[in-house]
């Protein structure tokens, strides 16, 4: 499985989901529950405990790596996010392929692919830049630390925000799954599909850092970062919608 990791930015912290952070995803989720459409975000500290604990299970298991989302500036829990969908292709080679675990001691693995997703920020954290700043650090830590091949991130193709979002990172569109899941609010719902590649990695990652240079800095151009820091970006977000519980 992934080591346990924090990640540690300007504006963000991420770090390795416990029951610590219970009370604070808890109240942070409790902020505006009309902004969580598309996201499954806990209910109350009962709610909260047992996110955690599915998350630590899908640890053990290999299978995601989950964060909470720390404000730097005074450790406030305003959210979550996680790696999962996590591919590991080491062993011999079969067909047709099957989903495997890591081969090996599983305390010492390191994927060979993953997706980022489950990711939602309290009311007042969205549109800080927080999330784009959390995006940042994970897929460094995926490309850089890890060494993937590839980062795969995904939205409901309803949710017009989140995919303009994905594309401003500098993520290229797979395509769009048609009737992939059912969703949410039990309609059945498309997916839309994106990646980013390991030999893509270093653009994505300028693309990235200009941009929260140019929501930092007076004196960047504003055509990098117009709109930063103002947008919801988070992965959640269905804006003019009724409450959907999640």
């Amino acid at each position: 499985m992934p080591a346990p990791v924090t990640l540690t930015g300007r504006t963000v912290r991420l770090e390795s989901l416990t029951e610590q952070h219970a009370e604070g995803l808890a109240a942070a989720a409790a902020e505006d529950r009309t902004t969580y459409g598309f996201t499954a975000v806990p209910q109350g500290l009962d709610g909260a405990l047992e996110f955690i604990a599915t998350a630590r299970a899908d640890l053990a298991a290999g299978r995601s790596l989950a964060f909470a989302t720390v404000r730097a500036s005074d450790g406030l829990v305003v959210g979550s996010t996680r790696f999962l969908e996590l591919d590991y292709w080491q062993g011999p080679v079969v067909w047709p392929p099957l989903p495997a675990g890591p081969v090996g001691d599983p305390a010492t693995a390191v994927p060979d692919a993953a997706e980022i997703g489950r990711t939602w920020l309290s009311r007042h954290a969205q549109g800080t830049g927080i999330n784009t700043e959390a995006k940042l650090l994970m897929l460094r830590y995926a490309f850089e630390v890890w060494g993937v091949q590839r980062i795969s991130m995904r939205a409901d193709a309803r949710n017009l925000r989140s995919r303009a979002a994905i594309e401003r990172l500098g993520a290229t569109p797979e395509g769009v799954r048609r009737a992939h899941s059912r969703g949410l609010d039990g309609v059945v719902r498309s997916t839309a599909f994106y990646s980013i590649l390991a030999e893509e990695w270093p653009a994505v990652r300028d693309i990235i850092e200009l941009r929260i240079a140019a929501a930092t800095s007076p004196s960047a151009p504003d055509r990098i970062g117009r709109g930063m820091g103002r947008e919801r970006d988070e992965e959640c977000v269905r804006p003019g919608q009724p409450l959907i519980p999640a």
